[in-house]
């Protein structure tokens, strides 16, 4: 008898799939559908009229929540989607039309706070996209033209400090600018067509300490300001040594051999110069020098290794473990270049 009773409802339940899950003569979906997968779990659920989705589309996870409802105002076209995670928090809705991403699509965070809101337009990014912080306050807000940046973009840095410029079709058009939290000016600098062209500066504290000169995204000059004590800007490529004066001084080497003592710390300066031209030969002793003036290594009467400088300053450099290695890279890639390419590394 039990056995009987199982078969019925095995029976009933395929009769009621059946009524279901109809395709008319045509090959067309008809009426209310339920799709499970091969453990009997909910994949979907939903009406189709003529085969083309009406009303509200039910999608699940394995376990049997919800994951996805789509509700259609267009039969088969346009619906309003919305997605959630295992444990029924939304994460997204917004409007598909025809498959894609349309209109206004909005993003939440597991608490339920919205993270983004963003325009799309057939797919692409079109219109305005603003991002949020963890507390809620605007974190960027980006303007987009066919899946490109374009417009005004502004972006918070810190607490009240931000980052602005304006976009034209995916590079930065003109001014851009950054304040620090105290409202005071970090940097501001120049593009054309995406890439950095003429003044380019950098501010420490309302101080220009960084004054570099581009050309179509090609650094042409780099001048760093020297506290000696009189403040004094030098191009990067008027120094060609650099080396620790006690705990809270530098000494720079000019091209001519005289030297500078400029009083702010060696770390200070060196992050100013930047590291295109020059190199950390002794992190320890942390002397820097311009690459382009390494001639090769010899050795002292002691058998240990030193970089050959020209011209030759009046202290010596026993370069670390570091600098050895980039000066063999920099010796492979002369000979590949001299061997047209097709330099043999082993």
């Amino acid at each position: 008898m039990k056995h009987q009773a199982i078969l019925l409802i095995m029976l009933l339940a395929g009769i009621v799939c059946q009524a279901q899950n109809k395709i008319d003569n045509q090959g067309r979906r008809q009426g209310h559908w339920l799709k499970t997968d091969l453990k009997g779990a909910k994949v979907y659920e939903g009406t189709f009229v003529d085969g083309m989705e009406t009303g509200t589309f039910t999608y699940y996870y394995p376990d049997g929540t919800v994951r996805i409802t789509n509700v259609y105002t267009v039969p088969g076209k346009v619906c309003t989607h919305s997605v959630y995670d295992p444990a029924g928090h939304l994460l997204a809705t917004g409007t598909f039309n025809q498959k894609n991403r349309d209109g206004l699509w909005q993003f939440y965070s597991k608490q339920g706070k919205i993270v983004k809101l963003t325009n799309y337009k057939m797919g692409v990014r079109h219109g305005l996209q603003v991002i949020f912080n963890s507390n809620g306050d605007t974190a960027e807000v980006t303007n987009w033209s066919d899946n490109r940046r374009h417009g005004r973009w502004w972006k918070r840095l810190g607490t009240k400090g931000y980052i602005t410029a304006t976009y034209v079709r995916g590079g930065i058009e003109g001014k851009l600018v950054e304040y620090d939290d105290e409202g005071q000016l970090v940097r501001q600098g120049n593009y054309i067509n995406g890439e950095r062209h003429g003044q380019y500066r950098y501010y420490e504290k309302s101080i220009l300490v960084v004054d570099e000169t581009w050309n179509n995204g090609t650094l042409r000059d780099r001048k760093v300001r020297l506290a000696i004590p009189e403040e004094r800007y030098l191009s990067i490529y008027d120094i060609n040594y650099m080396l620790p004066h006690g705990k809270n001084q530098t000494i720079v080497y000019l091209p001519d051999g005289t030297t500078l003592v400029d009083n702010e710390e060696p770390e200070r300066l060196y992050s100013h110069v930047g590291d295109g031209r020059f190199t950390l030969a002794n992190k320890e002793a942390r002397i820097m020098v311009a690459t382009d003036l390494i001639v090769g290594t010899t050795r002292d009467s002691e058998g240990r290794e030193i970089l050959s400088l020209d011209p030759a300053p009046d202290f010596i450099v026993y370069p670390d473990k570091d600098c050895l290695q980039m000066l063999h890279s920099l010796q492979l890639q002369k000979q590949t270049q001299e061997a047209g390419g097709e330099f043999d590394f082993e």
